[in-house]
C-alpha cells in the first residue's frame, strides 16, 4: 500500500524548502533583493519536480514489491545552499531508500531511472504550457508575466534535476542506471543535457520565439 510516514513527510518538506531556496539563490545571481520574489516561483518549479521525482522512485520501488522511504541528508542540504552561491547547485537534499533483499541491477536501474524520467516529463509539460501561453503574454499584465516566468523556471529546473541525477557518480541515480543499461543511460542523459542547455544557456523565451517563428 502506497503511504508516507510522518518522518518521511517532515523530511520531504524540509528538503523542499531548502532546495527551493537554493534554486532561488542560483537564479537570482546571488542578488539578495531578488531572492524573496523568486522563492515562490522556485517553489512551484522545484516543488512539483522534487516531490514527483521522489514519488516516482517510491512508486516504482513498491511496484517491485519493496518498501521505500524518503530520508533527508543534512549534509546535502548544507551543500545545496553553499553551492547555489557558486553559480551551480548540488541538488541532493536526500533520497528514497529502497528496502529489500536481492534487488538486482535491472530493478535498481529502473527504480533509479524513474525519478529523472519524471523530471523530463514535467519539464516538457512546463514547456508546452509556456508555448501555449506565450501568444497572450502581456508585459503589462503581472499575472501572465509571473506565470510565464514560473513556467520557464519550471522547465529549466526540472531539466537540470534530471541531468544532475543522471550523473554516474556515487549514490546518484545515474550510477545505478549506468550499471544496469549503458545505452538507456546515454539516451536519457543526452535528452536531459540538451533540455538543460536550452533552458539555461539559450533561454526558454528564445526557444519559444523560434517555435512561433
Amino acid at each position: 500500500m502506497f503511504k508516507f510516514t510522518m518522518n518521511e513527510l517532515r523530511d520531504l518538506f524540509i528538503s523542499f524548502l531548502v532546495i527551493s531556496l537554493g534554486f532561488s539563490i542560483l537564479y537570482s545571481n546571488r542578488d539578495f533583493s531578488a531572492i524573496g520574489s523568486l522563492l515562490p516561483i522556485s517553489m512551484v518549479g522545484v516543488g512539483i519536480g522534487f516531490i514527483f521525482h521522489e514519488i516516482a522512485h517510491k512508486i516504482t520501488s513498491m511496484h517491485f514489491g519493496y518498501w521505500a522511504e524518503y530520508k533527508l541528508w543534512p549534509t546535502g542540504l548544507i551543500i545545496a545552499i553553499l553551492t547555489s552561491f557558486m553559480g551551480i547547485i548540488f541538488a541532493a537534499p536526500g533520497a528514497v531508500y529502497t528496502y529489500g533483499n536481492h534487488i538486482n541491477d535491472r530493478e535498481n536501474g529502473i527504480i533509479s531511472l524513474a525519478g529523472p524520467v519524471m523530471n523530463i516529463i514535467i519539464s516538457l509539460i512546463f514547456l508546452g504550457v509556456a508555448v501555449a501561453l506565450y501568444p497572450s503574454l502581456n508585459p503589462n499584465d503581472p499575472v501572465t508575466y509571473v506565470l510565464f516566468l514560473t513556467l520557464t523556471l519550471g522547465f529549466s529546473i526540472n531539466s537540470y534535476l534530471a541531468l544532475f541525477n543522471l550523473i554516474p557518480f556515487g549514490g546518484l541515480d545515474g550510477s545505478k542506471v549506468f550499471r544496469w543499461n549503458k545505452i538507456i543511460w546515454i539516451g536519457s542523459i543526452i535528452i536531459a543535457g540538451y533540455m538543460t542547455y536550452l533552458g539555461i544557456f539559450v533561454g526558454l523565451e528564445n526557444i519559444i520565439l523560434g517555435m512561433l517563428g
